[in-house]
């Protein structure tokens, strides 16, 4: 069996979850809701204050399908419940990032700025220290924004200038090895 997709999930209070037809699944909580089409092959649950995801046999499919369904249901719980946040790391001379609205205004060394909207759902806020803090309820959309900011100037391995997440750990590179003595042919 799974050991993912057999986990019970916990629901907290103030989250309800709602299993429709085909298994369309809303989850409401003080984040927000979030509502999503599950695999209907995969049965879906409800006992006092938890979730149990079951599959109806052990081919293939279903065992792929027991353990995504478990962590996406997962995911969502937590994200309506707590909510999920990505921080990222300016690193540059002269790279910034202001919050303008629910806009990210971005000097990255360019010749212009770089405005980021902010999708619904998804909050852009700037911490200290040239730092930028995605967050909201959806996962995947968090990660999603993040990744497109990142996008905007990766981190490149010289100098280390760019946007990386604060947890990634950027592999440097020696620069170019300078001539010994005195230069010039012989």
């Amino acid at each position: 069996m799974s050991r993912i997709g057999k986990k019970p999930i916990s629901v907290p209070g103030g989250v309800t979850i709602t299993v429709g037809e085909n298994n369309y699944v809303t989850v409401k909580g003080p984040k927000g809701t979030l509502s999503q089409q599950l695999p209907p092959e995969i049965a879906i649950n409800q006992e006092d204050g938890t979730v149990n995801v079951t599959r109806p046999s052990d081919e293939k499919q279903h065992k792929a399908l027991h353990g995504l369904t478990r962590s996406l249901l997962n995911n969502m719980v937590v994200g309506v419940s707590t909510g999920f946040q990505k921080v990222l790391e300016i690193n540059g001379v002269g790279y910034r990032a202001t919050k303008t609205g629910r806009n990210l205004t971005m000097a990255l060394g360019f010749s212009h700025p770089v405005i980021v909207e902010a999708p619904e759902g998804i909050d852009l806020n700037t911490g200290e220290r040239n730092t930028v803090i995605v967050s909201g309820a959806d996962k995947q959309l968090v990660g999603e924004v993040a990744a497109n900011i990142r996008g905007l100037r990766p981190p490149e391995p010289y100098k280390g200038k760019g946007i990386k997440y604060s947890t990634e750990i950027i592999r440097r590179k020696a620069g170019k090895a300078g001539k010994t003595g005195k230069g010039g042919k012989k």
